[in-house]
């Protein structure tokens, strides 16, 4: 499967519309009508440096790329798309070149579809991505890919780590600690690692087109949930043993609806009284179903609920954009005080520290 760029040197494609190399933009323009335009699928086919570092700084994350042999011609190709909070992005640049990044703020896999790629993260020594093992980046620290060959043409995908984090837990219905660590290389010769990543270039593929099914909500969000429940199946971490583990019973109607009550509006300010309406069970029996079938009180897992969409949402927000206190409040905290000590004892840092992280 390809997704081959055909257009002209120095020509953007961008939402089906080709147009020639874009024009400086204007100082006016807002930092929201660039992302906007960025979240937009997007082909290039150029041999200038400067337009391909922007393409891949806009899409992905801001980079310093150096050709290891300063009179070599760049020839690069790029088809990226966004799907919810994926994006994917099939990268050539014909050249042999280093890149350097700064700390990622999202969970990132490269798959070398032809050639390969050296790599490291932190001070760690040096690893390759070839066809059969695919880089697995983590957030949170700085990123270098020593080597970039000239004849690697690779599948780049970036998933946002709230979402990511956010899907290991209602997999495994439990709290989770804190960064999720992947392991730094997947085996994509075989297996799980080999089906996500006909998977994602599946997903590539059809992001691109401007009226395919993607843009329907229903597919793309099951598509999305696919790519995320995908990459926590086929890569290496902590709790893949957990995730092999047969399924739970299915929990108590009762459990059920309380459950379902509490995620779709955790900012209610619920009673135990009232979820036991809604469960249509007596206080007693709600209680008992919930320690038996969650392992934890109906408020615990309310509180739970809670912190999860604080944690989300103070992820997702520039800095400026919004106070702990005013999220807080809408996610139905009242008490300040308790609330930060809920997250720090959490996410094991305080909200604030969260909100005032350096996003790509």
């Amino acid at each position: 499967m390809r997704l081959d760029v055909e257009t002209d040197k120095h020509h953007l494609t961008t939402g089906g519309h080709e147009r020639g190399r874009p024009p400086a933009r204007p100082s006016s323009q807002t930092g929201a009508a660039l992302r906007a335009e960025a979240t937009r699928p997007v082909r290039l086919r150029t041999g200038d440096l400067d337009e391909a570092r922007q393409i891949i700084g806009q899409n992905f994350y801001s980079n310093t790329v150096d050709l290891l042999q300063p009179t070599a011609a760049l020839s690069g190709r790029f088809a990226v798309s966004r799907l919810r909070g994926v994006t994917l992005g099939v990268l050539q640049f014909g050249a042999d070149l280093r890149m350097r990044f700064g700390e990622f703020g999202a969970y990132h896999v490269d798959i070398p579809l032809s050639g390969a790629m050296a790599w490291h993260q932190g001070r760690v020594d040096p690893l390759v991505a070839t066809v059969e093992e695919a880089a697995v980046f983590q957030p949170g620290r700085t990123t270098v890919l020593d080597r970039w060959n000239g004849d690697c043409r690779l599948l780049a995908v970036k998933i946002e780590r709230p979402a990511l984090e956010l899907q290991m837990e209602r997999l495994l219905d439990a709290p989770i600690r804190l960064p999720l660590r992947l392991r730094p290389a997947m085996d994509v010769s075989r297996g799980h690692g080999r089906s996500w990543v006909r998977l994602a270039q599946t997903a590539a593929e059809h992001a691109q087109a401007s009226q395919g099914l993607t843009g329907q909500e229903l597919v793309a969000d099951r598509l999305h949930e696919a790519l995320l429940i995908g990459l926590l199946l086929a890569a290496d971490h902590p709790y893949r043993e957990e995730l092999a583990r047969p399924v739970r019973p299915s929990r108590p109607a009762p459990v059920k609806r309380a459950v379902d009550a509490m995620e779709a509006h955790p900012e209610h300010p619920f009673t135990v009284a009232a979820l036991a309406e809604i469960a249509g069970v007596g206080i007693r029996r709600l209680q008992q179903g919930f320690r038996q079938h969650v392992g934890m009180s109906p408020m615990d897992y309310l509180r739970r609920a809670r912190l999860a969409r604080v944690h989300e949402e103070l992820r997702a927000k520039e800095p400026g954009q919004a106070t702990v206190t005013d999220v807080a409040f809408r996610w139905g905290f009242t008490h300040l005080g308790r609330f930060a000590a809920a997250y720090r004892q959490r996410y094991g840092v305080a909200p604030s520290i969260t909100l005032s992280e350096t996003r790509p």
